[in-house]
């Protein structure tokens, strides 16, 4: 719903075309597929203490035969540990995406106040 263009640029609102030429090029004989693909996107949103116009964004995909929720969650969970620090606590929520199944949305304890509520976190304790 969000388009950031000018005669030359097209600003990016999401990173899963990333996983779509992963899945073109992978060579599925090598093993299974694992991957994060972070990015910078752009959104049609008012600032404020929990929403930006600019942010960044991290998918994972896991496929192969025999692969479950449990491998995508370890590679998801030592991701954002690496990213926001061996002490962020994770969790997933279930969640519908029409193009995937089944689909997750992980969050992030809060930096800020360590999951106990504050104003950044609107007082969940969660960073999505």
């Amino acid at each position: 719903d969000t388009f950031y263009v000018n005669p030359e640029n097209l600003l990016r609102t999401q990173t899963s075309p990333v996983q779509a030429r992963t899945l073109e090029k992978y060579d599925f004989s090598k093993g299974p597929l694992s991957m994060i693909s972070p990015g910078k996107v752009y959104r049609r949103d008012d600032d404020d203490a929990t929403h930006s116009h600019q942010f960044n964004q991290l998918e994972g995909l896991v496929i192969d035969k025999n692969v479950t929720m449990a491998d995508l969650k370890g590679t998801l969970e030592l991701t954002s540990k690496h990213v926001f620090g061996q002490d962020r606590r994770t969790r997933l929520r279930p969640s519908f995406f029409p193009f995937t199944e089944p689909s997750v949305e992980m969050d992030v304890s809060c930096f800020k106040c360590d999951g106990a509520g504050c104003a950044v976190c609107k007082y969940t304790g969660w960073i999505e």
